[in-house]
């Protein structure tokens, strides 16, 4: 075997783009991916009533719908981008999910709709692994907490054009129109990503494998390395938490306060999601500060962060005041908008580059499982078998919410053992 490892390390002759370039083109693509998934959250009301749909199947077309295939197809597309072009899986794979955005647009019955959603999930599973991975050959470890801040704030612009502006667009048009302009958009920004990204090229170098690592391998290599696990898990279930939070707080807004829908949704948009991404920026810069110290560091300050805006959000779902529920949106927007950022950070740092897209994928396999498949769906199946009205919709986010306390604990844990860890991985073969 040719001991031999690949890098992404270029040539002197080669021309990259511009990291802050790459950046850019990377956070266009990915608000255009969240505001997709929001979408549909904020159309809830127009969809159950052109459709007939309760709670669970909204739940179920938010989750299962379309996780199970982005789980699907995400991890050969990862292992593919750990062999070829980073950047044309990215763009085809948008072109892909824009047209199924528009797709869904056309509709006519919950079982296209399912089918639609479900085509979303295979195109949107080409992002994130391949996005990380090229963020990281781009940016090194001290500065990646600020990169990956930077592409998280995503998470929330597209959570204000999907929530805030699909309303908007379907009180002046139809619910329809807000699915074909975003698939339009997302079809321009697919080809823009091809022509103005360089994926760099992995160069050979003497000290391990080029070989990639068999799959199975990987899994068992992974599955044995504690910090890798536990902030699977950690990510998985905060994530679970602050989606199921996420999908129906505008829902919960409209029932909860007596406000028209728009109003209502709007209102949670903007104050979750511009708090949110200022807190995403914020944690971004304070975790590359503490990393220089010890790259445990972010990861702590994740489970701090998760730990306490659990508890906001919790509040928030209670609160019987709608000018309240605004500004307790300041602190649990400020701490939930980050704390991903840091395990985000901390998870590229413990992976060698030769396999660094496939364990990503295998991460967010088990993650977008625990998270967006099961948040929504048990959220809205448990809201239904409670009346599918305002009160149950509080009790089952009630129910959810508080895992996000079992995150936090085993985020904290995962921070003991993150060099140990690293140094583990970079000897595999």
């Amino acid at each position: 075997m040719d001991m031999a490892t690949i890098q992404t390390t270029n040539p002197p002759s080669s021309k990259l783009t511009s990291p802050w370039l790459v950046l850019a083109m990377l956070l266009l693509v990915s608000i255009v991916n969240f505001a997709d998934r929001f979408l549909l959250t904020g159309l809830i009301g127009p969809i159950k009533a052109e459709f007939g749909l309760g709670d669970g199947m909204i739940g179920l077309l938010m989750g299962p719908a379309f996780v199970v295939l982005y789980v699907v197809a995400g991890i050969p597309l990862a292992r593919l981008a750990d062999r070829w072009s980073r950047k044309m899986i990215i763009a085809i794979g948008c072109v892909t999910w824009s047209l199924a955005t528009i797709a869904t647009g056309m509709a006519q019955d919950e079982v296209s709709l399912a089918i639609a959603r479900a085509a979303v999930g295979i195109g949107e599973a080409s992002f994130a692994a391949p996005a990380y991975s090229l963020l990281a050959a781009y940016f090194k470890p001290e500065r990646r907490g600020l990169a990956f801040g930077l592409l998280g704030i995503a998470t929330y612009v597209g959570q204000i054009i999907g929530q805030a502006g699909g309303p908007a667009i379907a009180e002046m048009h139809d619910w329809r129109v807000a699915f074909y302009l975003l698939g339009t958009i997302g079809i321009f920004v697919g080809v823009l990503m091809a022509v103005v990204v360089r994926d760099p090229v992995r160069v050979v170098s003497e000290t391990a494998p080029a070989v990639t690592i068999p799959m199975l391998s990987l899994i068992k290599v992974l599955s044995r390395n504690a910090s890798f696990v536990l902030m699977m898990l950690a990510f998985g279930l905060g994530a679970l938490s602050g989606i199921a939070f996420g999908y129906w707080g505008p829902e919960l807004f409209t029932r909860n306060y007596g406000l028209e829908p728009v109003v209502a949704k709007t209102a949670f948009a903007v104050n979750f999601g511009i708090a949110g991404l200022l807190g995403m920026l914020c944690f971004g810069a304070v975790s590359d500060r503490f990393a220089k110290r010890d790259m445990a560091w972010p990861v702590r300050l994740s489970a701090l962060a998760l730990g306490t805006a659990t508890l906001v959000i919790l509040a928030v779902t209670w609160s019987n005041s709608f000018a309240l529920a605004k500004w307790l949106a300041i602190p649990a927007g400020l701490l939930g908008g980050g704390w991903s950022v840091g395990i985000y950070a901390t998870l590229q740092y413990i992976l060698p580059d030769r396999f660094r897209a496939t364990a990503t994928a295998l991460f967010l396999a088990i993650t977008t499982l625990l998270s967006y498949f099961l948040g929504p769906w048990v959220t809205g199946l448990l809201s239904q078998a409670f009346g599918d009205g305002t009160d149950s919709l509080k009790l089952a986010l009630t129910v959810v919410i508080p895992i996000g306390f079992i995150a936090s604990v085993i985020a904290m844990i995962a921070s003991r053992r993150i060099e140990k860890d690293r140094a583990l991985l970079e000897q595999q073969q």
